[in-house]
This record gives C-alpha cells, structure tokens and sequence, in this order.
C-alpha cells in the first residue's frame, strides 16, 4: 500500500511540474470563444498520450541496459532541474498559440489536433523526465499511466476554471514554476539513488 501511495505521490508531483505550462495554455483556449471545448479537452488527451506512449517506448528499450546504469537517467531530470533553476524567470505570456488555433484550424477534429501538436511540441520536459521515471519503476507504469489520465481531466477542469478566476490564475502563473526546480532535482535524485548497486 505504501508503495502505491508513493506512486501516486510521485506520479501527481511530476505531472504538475511537468505540466504547469499546458495548464495557461489551456485557459488561454477555454478563453477564446472560437475554439471548442470539447477540441481542447481531445486535443490535450492526444497529445497526453502520445507523449507517454512515446516514453513508455524509450523506457521499454532501456531495459536492455545493466542493472544500475538505468539509473543514471536520472541525470536528466536533475539537470533539467538544475537548468531551470538557473534561468527561473516569469513565465511567458502564451496567448498567441491560442490565436493560432482559431486562425489554422475552424472544425474541432482540426482544433483538436492542432491543440495535440501544441502539447506535444510544448512535451520535451515530459518526455525527458518520464523516461527515467518509468524506467525506473517498470512495475508501476500502469500506475503512472492512470495517474497521469485522471491529472489530464483535472488540468482541464482548471483550465476553464481559471478563464473566470483571474486571482487564482495569477498567482499560480506567478509562483508555479518556482516549484518545478525542485520537484525536478528531488525526481532526479530520487531514480539516481538505484545506481547505488554500481558501486558495490
């Protein structure tokens, strides 16, 4: 059970850190009223999806390393971590991606794709920390999986709930991504410490 807890820990910090950017770009949809919302919510979960798929790939194929060396990707959410809290900065005001969406895209099969190459355009944070996590954790991908399906319904119920709370959004929009550093770096350090049996 502890260990199911802690998936579930793990699994809910890392996609909100590795998503709290999808999160305005979501409100920035709900906000314009040419883009449908049931595009939003099906662009978001296809561009979800292809970026786990893709990681479950990567994380596949890593299996064929030795026990230990696995580990060491690690290195890439520590670094990522490390790099982003070198160059920590206000988050960029992203509108114009949602202008783009109204602009290329008028059925809501075409804005529901054009949503999905945005978020994974926008996914190569996700990618670089989901493949050591599920690497390192073969067992619980299921599990991350699952975790990372209900968080994508939750970021779009607080997307549009963030279209008519301006208050909210402001001070996540503020404050969020000061969290994403160490969230980053903890992850890291955290699938690091299975390259231990290297040193023995």
């Amino acid at each position: 059970m502890n260990s199911f807890l802690t998936d579930i820990s793990i699994g809910t910090a890392v996609f909100a850190s590795t998503n709290i950017d999808d999160l305005f770009l979501l409100a920035a949809y709900f906000a314009n009223p040419l883009v449908r919302h049931r595009a939003i919510v099906a662009g978001q979960f296809l561009g979800i999806g292809a970026l786990i798929l893709a990681s479950v790939l990567a994380a596949v194929f890593a299996l064929a390393l030795p026990e230990g060396w696995v580990a060491l990707l690690g290195l890439v959410p520590l670094l990522l971590g490390v790099r982003a809290l070198l160059a920590l900065r206000s988050a960029e005001d992203e509108s114009a991606d949602a202008d783009s969406i109204q602009s290329h895209a008028r059925g809501w099969t075409a804005q529901a794709l054009s949503i999905a190459g945005v978020t994974i355009a926008n996914g190569g944070d996700n990618i670089g920390v989901y493949v050591p996590l599920f690497t390192n954790a073969i067992e619980s991908i299921v599990t991350y999986v699952l975790i990372f399906a209900v968080l994508t319904g939750i970021w779009c119920a607080l997307g549009h709930a963030l279209v008519s709370h301006r208050v909210l959004g402001t001070v996540i929009k503020r404050y969020g991504h000061l969290a994403l550093p160490f969230v980053l770096m903890a992850l890291g350090l955290y699938i690091l410490s299975g390259a231990v049996v290297l040193l023995s």
